[in-house]
């Protein structure tokens, strides 16, 4: 039976399009569902800031009427020009277990680039780094976390056999929290912060938060990430819709900012309760009744598993360590709260000096998930 790939144009088609994923690992324990509600912003051509640099089409393989796969073709124009290159990414992508419809899919997304002067293929990838990249590779029998892909074994056999290969891989570690504090970091924090004139940010509200704190935050991840893989950074409009969608939501319990005294920061470490238990049983959607399930990890004083989002050190002060100044600060918050384990979310393989700075706990690295590229 043919495959008839057809583009997304309502919004009929892009709900049809954000839901095939949870249609696909239905009964999968392992499967982690997006936040539908996130979905609808991320691919809104409206209310998506990165349109303001980046194209992008969406697609969906149908057989008998049925949806058998989904892709997105996207080119970050910011990103291109940055490192010199003519790509086109592919991103959420999902497929049945049959190389006729996953090769029509990429097959689509290489025409769609070619036709716009593009002459390689990058994925999965989304528009920015904020957006979930990478395809499972290793870890298939691990649940996954809210800010990452699941896919099936066969996604990355498929990916080899239609001419992809690797271009990157990233790592992701289960943490154990040791049941003391890291004496180390402690001794350290202290000379780091007189030699430096250095503080933790600590008293503060959600509001003060993104009001004092927000743009530089974001500001600060744009310097921090700007060597790594495909990285382009994020525009003024952007960290603006960042800031009033995610940072009034955070713990304050969870983060850490490191500042002069001017308080500038100089490091941040974000770290959240794990969303993962709440977005299966809710299916990924928060209404009519799916906030129900996310009331627990909202709420809860005694999180057993955290997602550690994020950490960045302003160039400068690599190397310093304002790191263990922020393990320092964080731990023994993770301690009072019951914290057992940590997902690292995932790293690039040769970023061993985040790597690093985990030396005290415990750690498993049991996930691996890999960025293909093929020339076209």
């Amino acid at each position: 039976m043919s495959i008839n790939i057809i583009k997304v144009t309502d919004r009929s088609q892009l709900k049809r399009f954000i839901r095939f994923n949870c249609e696909l690992y239905k009964g999968n324990k392992y499967f982690v569902p997006d936040l539908y509600e996130d979905m609808l912003c991320t691919l809104d051509k409206k209310r998506n800031a990165a349109f303001e640099f980046c194209d992008a089409d969406y697609f969906l393989a149908m057989r008998d009427g049925k949806i058998v796969g989904r892709v997105a073709a996207i080119i970050n124009n910011r990103a291109n020009e940055k490192w010199g290159n003519k790509v086109v990414r592919f991103g959420w992508i999902d497929f049945i277990d049959d190389e006729a419809v996953s090769k029509a899919l990429l097959d689509t997304v290489e025409a769609w680039g070619r036709e716009r002067g593009m002459n390689e293929v990058q994925g999965p990838l989304g528009f920015t780094d904020f957006d979930p990249e990478g395809m499972l590779v290793e870890g298939f029998d691990r649940v996954s976390t809210m800010a990452t892909i699941y896919n099936y074994p066969y996604y990355p056999l498929h990916m080899e056999r239609l001419g992809y290969v690797k271009d990157v891989d990233w790592v992701e570690y289960l943490f154990t929290v040791p049941e003391k504090n890291w004496e180390k970091a402690e001794r350290l924090s202290s000379i780091i912060a007189r030699r430096n004139k250095l503080h933790v940010v600590s008293g503060i509200s959600r509001k003060t938060l993104a009001k004092k704190y927000g743009e530089q935050l974001f500001e600060l991840v744009n310097e921090c990430y700007a060597p790594l893989y495909g990285y382009s950074p994020l525009s003024k409009a952007q960290i603006s819709q960042l800031i009033k969608m995610y940072l009034p939501l955070v713990d304050l319990r969870l983060i850490s900012l490191i500042a002069k005294e001017d308080d500038t920061l100089v490091g941040i470490g974000i770290s959240l309760v794990s969303y993962a238990e709440a977005l299966q049983k809710s299916g990924g959607r928060l209404f009519p009744f799916g906030w129900i399930y996310f009331l627990k990890p909202l709420l809860t004083r005694h999180p057993k598993r955290l997602d550690f989002l994020l950490m960045a050190i302003k160039p400068e002060y690599q190397g310093k360590g304002v790191n263990a100044m922020i393990i320092n600060d964080l731990l023994p918050r993770y301690l009072e709260m019951g914290v057992v384990d940590i997902e690292s979310n995932p790293e690039l393989e040769l970023n061993t000096k985040i790597q690093a700075q985990w030396e005290f706990f415990g750690k498993d690295q049991h996930k691996r998930r890999r960025a293909y590229k093929k020339n076209i």
